[in-house]
C-alpha cells in the first residue's frame, strides 16, 4: 500500500511514474525470494524423507557384499543406491523389497532369498557357517 500511495504522489493529474521501476524490481526481488524459500523447503524435506536406516547405514563403514554368493559388482551398486551397504543392512532387509530393487534395475532374474540368510550369517561373523552355506550353493541358490 505504501508503494502504490508513494507512487501516487504528484502534483499533476496522474500518478507518479518515475519511480516505478522501484516498484517492480522490489517485487521481483520478494518473488525470487519466494521461490528459493520453496525450493529450499522442498530440499530438506526430501532429505527427511529418507529411511532412518539408510541414513544410519550411510554413517556405517560398508561391508564387501560379493561376499554372498550371487551377488556380483552390478548388484552391489544396485543395493548400495538402495541404501544396502552392510551384511547388517542385507540381513534385516525383506526380500519382496530386494527384490523390487533389483526389478527395478533391471535385474530380474536375480532370487534375494538366499542372499539374506548369507547376509544373516555374515553379520554375526560366523563365515565358517556361510562358507558351509555356500558350498551347499550354486547363485546364490541351494542346489
Amino acid at each position: 500500500m505504501f508503494a502504490l500511495l508513494l507512487l501516487s504522489e504528484g502534483g499533476g493529474a496522474g500518478p507518479n511514474t518515475s519511480l516505478s521501476w522501484l516498484l517492480y524490481i522490489v517485487g521481483a526481488f520478494f518473488l525470487l525470494m519466494v521461490v528459493v524459500g520453496w525450493l529450499s523447503s522442498r530440499r530438506k524435506n526430501s532429505q527427511a524423507a529418507l529411511p532412518h536406516e539408510a541414513k544410519k547405514s550411510s554413517r556405517k563403514e560398508s561391508d564387501d557384499l560379493i561376499k554372498i554368493e550371487g551377488i556380483g559388482p552390478k548388484v552391489v551398486k544396485v543395493l548400495r543406491e538402495a541404501g544396502i551397504t552392510t551384511f547388517d543392512d542385507l540381513a534385516r532387509a525383506k526380500a519382496p523389497d530386494v527384490q523390487k530393487v533389483l526389478a527395478d534395475a533391471g535385474l530380474q532374474m536375480m532370487n534375494p532369498e538366499g542372499w539374506i540368510d548369507q547376509a544373516k550369517l555374515a553379520s554375526k561373523g560366523d563365515f565358517a557357517a556361510l562358507e558351509k552355506m555356500q558350498a551347499e550353493m550354486k547363485g546364490g541358490r541351494r542346489k
